[in-house]
């Protein structure tokens, strides 16, 4: 399926049950959010997005533990579950996705290239996906965006509708 087909359906299927949803992006840098925004009617589902790309955004407006990123790195499933439950937290939406990853050309704190975590974050919690993407950094990135899109389609999908 491809990246306007799934951004679409993510949109609709939000819209049709009045959920909202946000973005907290590291290695896709806002990518996911603005497949999101080229839909007609974004605004009925988006709230916002937050790029995160330092550890310190990351912790200071995302409210990931400080001790953890130093501990594991950016890098780490935990870390795109905090990104994600703060995204939903301060951007007030019902459902959140988060991206986190190297997308080369080099290792980033020891994790290979094309090591990508996407979290989503939900009333009922938050989990996260482990990703290894082949490519290069570009297409890595891409592939991120595309998994991060599918993660929130589907949590979309399967969750009930808002009671606000």
């Amino acid at each position: 399926m491809d990246r306007q087909n799934l951004s679409e359906q993510v949109i609709l299927a939000a819209v049709a049950k009045g959920l909202t949803i946000a973005t907290a992006e590291s290695l896709t840098a806002g990518m996911v959010s603005a497949a999101l925004a080229t839909v007609p009617g974004a605004s009925g589902a988006l709230q916002g997005a937050v790029v995160s790309y330092q550890n310190h955004v990351k912790s200071g407006l995302l409210g990931v533990d400080a001790s953890l990123l130093e501990r594991n790195g950016a890098v780490d499933p935990q870390v795109v579950c905090e990104m994600a439950e703060g995204a939903r937290r301060s951007l007030e939406a019902d459902i959140a996705v988060a991206t986190t990853g190297a997308a080369g050309p080099e290792p980033h704190g020891g994790k290979p290239v094309g090591t990508v975590y996407v979290g989503v974050a939900t009333a009922a919690g938050s989990h996260a996906a482990a990703f290894s993407f082949a490519g290069d950094r570009a297409r890595i990135r891409e592939q991120a965006r595309d998994a991060a899109l599918s993660a929130l389609l589907e949590a979309v999908e399967s969750a009930t509708a808002s009671a606000g």
